[in-house]
C-alpha cells in the first residue's frame, strides 16, 4: 500500500474490539505526513488500537522541556524522537563541513549533551519506551575525496555521534536507538528525498517511503506489546534443500557450499543463527520419514540436525493439521508461528485454515531464499536477549525427548516422576532481572494476571521491603529449562498478595506450580502471615489456568467483571508433588 492508500484506509477504521492498546507520541523535527495514519492501520491489522499524537512542526524541544505539554498529558507508552541534524544545526549545517576540527569536536559534544538530556527528561517523567533516531551520515561532502583526510571531518563527526548514542543507551532499559542512517542507506540516500517537497514543506523523507519507515517502527511496537513470533516451521524438499529426496535420493539433492546447492546452504546458515538467538524450529514436510530423516542425519552439508528441531512432522498429512500438531506439542499458539514452503497450494491451504499464521511462499528462484529469510527475521524481534533465549531452541528440541518418554509411559504421574525434576527458587536475584521482565511481557497461557513489567519495575520491586520477586529455575534429566517461572508477592502486615504468577509454556503440565505454591505458603506461615490473597484476570489465552486457585484450595471471595479474587489460610499449605525437589 502507498502512503495515500494508508491515509484513505485510516479514515475507514471503526471502533473495533481490540486485544491490545498503545499510545504513541511522535516528535519529528521536520514535516512527515502520513505516519499517524500508516501506523494506525498497521496497528489495527494486528489487533491493536493505537492513539498517536504527532507534535506540531519542529516543536519537539518545547514538547520535551515543557512538563505541561501534550506529550506529558497523554502519558504515552512509546515516544519516537525523530530529529535530524539539518534541523538541529540550522544555518550551521553546511558550514560544519569546513569549520576547524576543534570546533567540530565541540559541536559533537554539544549535540550529544542535548540529545541525551532530551532522552533523560522523558525517561524520568514518563513510564514509556523511547525510540531515538540516530543521524543520517551524508553521502556527499564539499571536501570531496579530501573528506577522509581531515583530522576530524564532518562525516566522521556524525558517525561518532551515532556511535556514542548507541554506546550511551545500550544498557539503558526501554531506550532503543533506531538506526535511521542504515534505514536510509537501504532505501538509497540519493533517492530518499523529493527535493521539490523538501523546499515547499521541509519534508526530508519522500512520502512514498513512509510505509517503509512505519514497518521499522512496528518492529519495536510488536515486541513492546508481546506480539512476536516464536517458531519457524519449515518445509524440506525445495526449501531446506533443492530437489525431492524421494525422487533424487540423498546424493541427488542440491545442498552444499558451491554451485546450485549454495543458496540452500546459506539459507540454512541464517536459520541456524535464528535458532541460536532462541527461535524454535520445526519441520512440516510431506515426505517418507525414512528418506527425509536420512538427509537430516547423514548429509554432509546439512547444517540443521535433529538437535535443532523441536518437532519433526514428516508425514502425508495436510500441512495445516501438522501446524496444529506442532503448536499443541510445543504448547504455543498458532499465532506464534511463521511457516515457510515453496509450494503455493500448501501455503494457500494454511493461509485459509490458520489465518493467524504468518505464511511465506518461497520465491521460485532459490537465489532469493537468503534475502527472504533476512526480510522476515524481524518477526522474531524481542526487547531482551537472555541466556534462556539463546538456549530456547535447544530446550524445545530437548522437550522432544520428554515427549517421547511421555508416550512410552502410560501414567502421567510415572512420567513426571521419571523426569527427576528439580526446582530452584531464587529470591530477589538481580542477575535474572532481564529474564523476569521478559517472562512477564511474553507469557500468556500460564499467567494469572498478565501484568506486564519492565526491567526498571522488577528492580524497584526487589529494592522494596514489602515485595519479593521469585525466579523459578527448572531442571530435569533431559536438560536445564533455565528461569521458567516468576512469582511477585506484595507483603502487607499479615497478608501476602500474589501480584504475578506465571510459568513458561515449555514447563506447563508438570505440576511445578504446586511446588511453588507450597514454598510460598510455608514461607508465609513461618513468618506468621495468616492469609494469602490472589486474583485471576481472565484473557483469551490464560483459560487453561482459570481453575488453578480453586484446585489449590483457595476460596473465591469476590467476582467483579469476570475478575476473581481469592483468599486462603496459610495453615493448609497445598501438597508439594513428591517427584519435584525444591532447592
Amino acid at each position: 500500500m502507498t502512503t495515500a492508500e494508508y491515509i484513505k484506509e485510516y479514515k475507514k477504521l471503526k471502533n473495533n474490539v481490540y486485544n491490545k492498546n498503545i499510545k504513541i507520541a511522535y516528535l519529528p523535527s521536520s514535516t512527515l505526513r502520513g505516519v499517524k495514519e500508516t501506523l494506525g492501520v498497521m496497528c489495527d491489522s494486528i489487533g491493536v488500537k493505537s492513539e498517536i499524537y504527532v507534535s506540531e512542526y519542529n516543536q519537539y524541544t518545547q514538547q520535551i522541556l515543557d512538563s505541561s505539554s501534550e506529550l506529558y498529558k497523554i502519558k504515552p507508552d512509546m515516544v519516537i524522537i525523530a530529529i535530524d541534524l539539518e534541523t538541529v544545526l540550522g544555518d550551521d549545517y553546511f558550514r560544519s563541513f569546513t569549520m576547524e576540527d576543534f570546533q567540530r569536536q565541540k559541536l559533537k559534544d554539544k549535540i550529544l549533551k542535548e540529545v541525551k538530556n532530551f532522552v533523560n527528561i522523558i525517561r524520568t517523567s514518563l513510564n514509556c519506551s523511547i525510540i531515538l533516531h540516530n543521524f543520517e551520515v551524508p553521502y556527499y561532502s564539499p571536501m570531496g575525496i579530501l573528506e577522509s583526510k581531515q583530522e576530524f571531518g564532518f562525516l566522521e563527526m556524525v558517525e561518532e555521534i551515532n556511535h556514542n548514542l548507541r554506546k550511551e543507551f545500550k544498557a539503558v532499559d526501554r531506550v532503543y536507538v533506531f538506526d535511521y542512517d542504515k534505514f536510509l542507506s537501504k532505501l538509497g540516500k540519493n533517492s530518499e528525498r523529493d527535493y521539490k517537497m523538501y523546499y515547499l514543506g521541509d519534508m526530508k523523507l519522500d512520502m512514498k517511503y513512509v510505509p517503509d519507515l512505519c514497518i521499522e517502527y512496528m518492529n519495536y511496537i510488536k515486541p513492546t506489546l508481546s506480539i512476536i513470533k516464536k517458531c519457524l516451521v519449515l518445509d524440506l524438499d525445495d526449501t531446506l534443500w533443492g530437489g525431492v529426496v524421494g525422487e533424487d535420493g540423498i546424493e541427488g539433492i542440491k545442498l552444499g557450499p558451491t554451485g546450485q546447492g549454495k543458496p540452500f546452504y546459506e539459507f540454512q546458515k541464517f536459520i541456524k543463527l535464528l535458532f541460536e538467538k532462541g527461535v524454535i524450529l520445526a519441520v512440516n514436510s510431506k515426505n517418507n520419514y525414512e528418506d527425509a530423516i536420512e538427509v537430516i542425519r547423514n548429509h554432509p552439508y546439512m547444517l540443521l540436525g535433529e538437535e535443532n528441531f523441536a518437532d519433526l512432522e514428516i508425514n502425508w498429512n495436510d500441512k495445516a493439521s501438522n501446524i496444529r500438531t506442532i503448536a499443541k506439542k510445543l504448547n504455543i499458539g498458532t499465532d506464534s508461528i511463521v511457516f515457510l514452503d515453496d509450494d503455493k497450494l500448501n501455503c494457500e491451504i494454511v493461509k485459509e485454515s490458520l489465518k493467524e499464521v504468518k505464511v511465506v511462499n518461497m520465491p521460485k528462484d532459490p537465489a532469493l531464499y537468503l534475502k527472504t529469510i533476512i526480510d522476515i527475521s524481524s518477526e522474531f524481534n524481542v526487547l531482551y536477549l537472555t541466556d534462556e533465549d539463546r538456549k530456547k531452541g535447544l530446550m524445545y528440541a530437548e522437550n522432544r525427548k520428554r515427549q517421547e518418554l511421555k508416550e512410552e509411559i502410560q501414567s502421567i504421574d510415572e512420567y513426571l516422576k521419571a523426569l527427576n525434576m528439580c526446582v530452584e527458587i531464587k529470591v530477589d536475584d538481580e542477575f535474572n532481572i532481564a529474564r523476569i521482565a521478559q517472562l512477564t511481557q511474553k507469557t500468556n497461557q500460564f499467567n494469572m494476571t498478565t501484568k506486564r513489567y519492565f526491567e526498571e519495575d522488577i528492580k524497584k520491586f526487589m529494592l522494596e521491603d514489602n515485595y519479593s520477586v521469585l525466579a523459578i529455575a527448572v531442571k530435569d534429566k533431559f536438560g536445564d529449562n533455565g528461569i521458567a517461572g516468576v512469582c511477585i508477592i506484595k507483603k502487607e502486615n499479615d497478608v501476602w498478595y500474589i501480584d504475578t504468577l506465571l510459568l513458561s509454556c515449555r514447563v506447563m503440565g508438570r505440576k511445578i506450580e504446586y511446588a511453588i505454591m507450597n514454598y510460598i505458603e510455608k514461607s508465609a506461615y513461618k513468618k506468621s502471615v495468616k492469609t494469602i490473597k490472589a486474583v485471576y484476570i481472565p484473557t483469551k489465552k490464560n483459560i487453561p489456568v482459570k481453575s488453578l486457585y480453586e484446585d489449590m484450595g483457595f476460596k473465591c471471595v469476590k467476582e467483579e467483571e469476570k475478575i476473581k479474587f481469592y483468599e486462603k489460610s496459610t495453615e493448609n499449605a497445598v501438597k508439594k508433588p513428591e517427584f519435584i525437589d525444591i532447592v
